[in-house]
């Protein structure tokens, strides 16, 4: 069994952000960067697939500039088997359409049986670029999965409105999108850090794949303005129920 594992990496949320000089996206100085926390379970859920198997071949991609080489190094030291980086210095301003087509140009000859994404990236949140690979490969996609089982077949758990979950089952060729909580992705440990060292890593220059036209643009990046303000009520609990009521029929329409 082949599988394709998309990854990206995304700046670490703890970063203190400031907006580019084009006012297009953030400052990418000094931050630092790590993989985006639902493609670290969309890695797992390959590996797992990989143990229960044994004769499944994961290939890890991403999709960015030098610096993605870090992100693709943990996930092979995670246990996947080979590595590909579309190298594109201005993969921060494509929308999802395109880096989905440089994905699907890669993948369309490669016959792969599962391609596992994450749900969403914490930098964009679009989550489109899983369900538009499929469509541009005319293969199925099950989005938003929480479960994940293989028996002579796939069996997916997807998360719905309210706290339900639908059960699919599905043949492949499979998109899968992988949302937090699937499973409990494993640490690197420094054994096969060091095998990650020795594995394939093929950069191929997203010049020389096919890539749609830019169907969105970011016209604006900036932080949000402050409105508004809070007001503290202190006091003991029948004081301040008191406080509340008069605070809302003052303030509000609601009594």
């Amino acid at each position: 069994m082949k599988v394709l594992v998309c990854i990206k990496q995304v700046p670490d949320m703890e970063s203190k952000f400031k907006v580019n000089a084009q006012n297009n996206w953030f400052d990418e100085n000094d931050l630092a960067y790590r993989i985006n926390e639902y493609d670290e379970y969309a890695i797992e859920q390959a590996v797992q697939l990989k143990e229960q198997l044994s004769d499944v071949d994961i290939t890890v991609l991403c999709v960015g500039p030098a610096r993605v080489k870090e992100a693709i190094k943990k996930a092979l030291a995670m246990g996947c088997d080979r590595a590909v980086h579309i190298e594109d210095a201005e993969s921060y301003i494509k929308d999802s359409s395109q880096v989905a087509s440089l994905i699907a140009d890669f993948a369309k000859d490669k016959e792969f049986d599962i391609i596992f994404t994450g749900m969403q990236s914490q930098d964009r949140g679009s989550a489109q670029v899983g369900v538009i690979v499929s469509e541009l490969l005319n293969i199925a996609c099950v989005s938003t999965i929480a479960d994940f089982e293989y028996n002579e077949g796939i069996t997916v758990k997807r998360e719905l409105e309210g706290g339900l979950k639908s059960i699919i089952k599905v043949d492949t060729p499979v998109v899968l999108t992988c949302q937090l909580g699937l499973n409990t992705p494993r640490y690197p440990t420094l054994p096969n850090i060091m095998k990650a060292k020795k594995k394939e890593l093929i950069t191929i220059d997203s010049l020389e794949l096919s890539s749609s036209d830019s169907l969105n643009e970011t016209l604006s990046f900036y932080y949000p303005q402050k409105s508004g303000g809070s007001l503290i009520l202190e006091g003991d609990v029948p004081e301040l129920a008191d406080k509340l009521i008069a605070l809302l029929k003052e303030k509000t329409s609601v009594l």
